[in-house]
């Protein structure tokens, strides 16, 4: 793969943290990271976020808080059990 950009390493940032590089340019990337305090925020703030995605998705038992107005949860709702 050679040397890894920033744009580089921002395309395949998904690939990276689900280890589906190949080891060379997992390598590359490891190589760029070390030198590139840019990317290595890039990825906290990109892993953060998924995380935070990941969990407003997730199915929860815990009550609607009653200041949430009606209209907005039976949006949510419809929205949720479209395909």
């Amino acid at each position: 793969m050679g040397s890894v950009t920033c744009r580089d390493f921002v395309e395949f940032l998904d690939g990276y943290l689900a280890d589906a590089l190949a080891e060379e340019q997992r390598a590359a990337f490891n190589e760029h990271l070390a030198a590139c305090p840019s990317c290595v925020s890039y990825m906290k703030s990109y892993v953060q976020a998924v995380e935070i995605g990941r969990r407003a998705l997730r199915e929860t038992d815990e009550p609607v808080p009653a200041d949430v107005p009606e209209a907005l949860v039976q949006a949510i709702l419809a929205a949720r059990s479209r395909p």
